[in-house]
């Protein structure tokens, strides 16, 4: 899944998938938006958007 069209994603969608890649492909949040080449603080907004909020210990948005 392209995540560089995430702006017009479902916010709940967007996060569950931005969850599992970070769990299985990048293991955080920076290395996630920097190979997909995306602004985090507009990622980041997004989800905080629909009550979602980056737990960096946990690595994942909850």
């Amino acid at each position: 899944m392209n995540l560089n069209n995430f702006d017009s994603m479902d916010p709940i969608m967007l996060m569950s998938i931005v969850n599992m890649k970070i769990r299985d492909e990048f293991g955080d949040l920076d290395a996630l938006v920097k190979f997909y080449d995306i602004d985090k603080e507009k990622l980041v907004t997004k989800l905080a958007s629909a009550g979602f909020d980056y737990l960096p210990d946990a690595k994942q948005f909850r």
